[in-house]
């Protein structure tokens, strides 16, 4: 008999080399392969917040506390979410530049860049209202006339029939909410800045909304005529009545006179 100068391999040992063999494979492949989109963005948001809290500290720690807490100069930010860091920063209101009853709109002072970073920083501080999507604001395709009719069940009040704006009490004002950008409008919907209330989308959906602000640019754009003429602003009747109050009777009064002067002159001659 012949006998074997090696011992004969286990039926399944090729098995488990093949095993080993994929299980290096795929242990090099996830050492070098490229970070999924997953993880990119995740590392993106985290530079966010980091760039972000840089600017918190220099531009807004003073008044909003070191941790977003708050103190007797400013409201605290846990939970505002980014929405509402985009609306006051996007539009001026932030960095105030001094305290007072109503913080007004002035020059922005951030890039979008800045302010994207700020609101991350903010945001991670507790969930609240997230910045909108062109999408959402966006008036293409959304109902006007229903528009029409959601303005002025809920924000005639203070901002007038045609979003020119008005008084309030105690020194503060609603805005005119012409040139305002659709994405602010929406944004200011969602947070309820200041005097204004809050219409989450539980209270006025997306398309509410949306069809609110195609209102609003329709009534408020360059191409839009008024179809009773001077418009005096589109502040009402009330203003409208005191202009023909002041200069109609004021303009008969002065025709009276006029007429009067010159019937004594022609009497005397």
């Amino acid at each position: 008999m012949k006998k074997l100068s090696a011992r004969r391999r286990h039926p399944l040992a090729a098995v488990v080399v093949l095993l080993f063999a994929l299980a290096a494979t795929g242990g090099l492949y996830a050492a070098f392969a490229p970070a999924s989109k997953a993880q990119a963005d995740e590392t993106s948001q985290s530079l966010a917040i980091e760039e972000g809290k840089k600017l918190y500290s220099v531009g807004c720690a003073s008044c909003h506390g070191t941790g977003g807490q708050g103190s007797s100069d400013g409201p605290s930010l846990v939970g505002v979410g980014s929405a509402s860091v985009d609306f006051q920063v996007g539009t001026g209101r932030m960095p105030a530049q001094q305290p007072g009853a109503q913080v007004p709109k002035k020059k922005v002072i951030y890039s979008q860049k800045q302010i994207d970073q700020l609101a991350a920083y903010v945001a991670s501080l507790g969930a609240g209202p997230i910045t909108p999507t062109d999408k959402q604001y966006s008036p293409a395709g959304a109902d006007i006339a229903k528009g029409g009719e959601l303005f002025r069940t809920n924000c005639t009040q203070c901002h007038n029939f045609t979003g020119e704006g008005g008084a309030l009490t105690h020194g503060k004002t609603a805005p005119s909410l012409e040139g305002v950008d659709p994405k602010h409008i929406y944004e200011a919907m969602q947070t309820g800045p200041q005097n204004m209330p809050s219409f989450p989308d539980s209270t006025m959906p997306e398309q509410q909304k949306r069809d609110i602000i195609a209102y609003v640019k329709a009534v408020n754009g360059d191409e839009t005529e008024s179809p009773g003429g001077l418009s005096l602003g589109g502040l009402g009747p009330v203003s409208e009545g005191l202009f023909a109050w002041i200069f109609g009777l004021g303009a008969l009064i002065a025709a009276a006179v006029w007429v009067a002067a010159h019937t004594a002159k022609a009497k005397k001659s």
